[in-house]
C-alpha cells in the first residue's frame, strides 16, 4: 500500500493504491486530504472488496498506519483476533508499488492535471484496468 499525488482542479490529491505480490492492482482510491480518516476508509473499501490479507507492507506514513490500526482493532473487537494483519513498515520492501506509480505519473503527467476530480478517477481506473 502507498500514496502518491496527481494535480486535479489545479490542486494536489492523493491517490492510495494497493498491490499484491504480483503487482497486480487490487484498489486505488482519489483524496483530497492524506489523514487517518482517508487511510481507514481506504483500507476497509480494499478490504471489503478483496478480502482481507494476511499482511500489509507500507511505507513509514503515520496515517496509514494509524488507517490499519484502526481496522485491525475492529477485527479484534469483533472476536476475530486470529485474523490480525501483520503490517510491514520496511522502506525497500516497498518497492514494487513505488515502482507502479511510475505508470500513472507517466500518463497523467502530459495531461497537466485533471479539470475535476471524477474525470481524474475514471482516467486513473481506465489506466489500473488496462494495466
Amino acid at each position: 500500500m502507498d500514496e502518491t499525488y496527481i494535480k486535479a482542479k489545479g490542486k494536489w490529491v492523493y491517490v492510495y493504491r494497493a498491490i499484491d505480490k504480483h503487482g497486480d492492482t487490487i484498489d486505488f482510491m482519489l483524496s483530497a486530504a492524506r489523514d487517518e480518516t482517508i487511510a481507514t476508509i481506504f483500507f476497509d473499501s480494499a478490504i471489503g472488496n478483496n478480502g482481507l490479507p494476511e499482511k500489509v507492507v507500507m511505507d513509514k506514513s503515520g496515517a496509514s498506519f494509524a488507517g490499519l490500526i484502526n481496522t485491525n482493532i475492529r477485527l479484534f473487537l469483533a472476536g476475530c483476533w486470529w485474523l490480525l494483519i501483520d503490517i510491514l513498515q520496511v522502506r525497500y520492501l516497498n518497492n514494487i508499488i513505488e515502482q507502479d506509480h511510475r505508470l500513472i505519473k507517466r500518463l497523467t503527467v502530459s495531461m497537466m492535471g485533471f479539470k475535476a476530480l471524477h474525470l481524474a478517477q475514471a482516467t486513473i481506473a481506465g489506466i489500473e484496468t488496462a494495466h
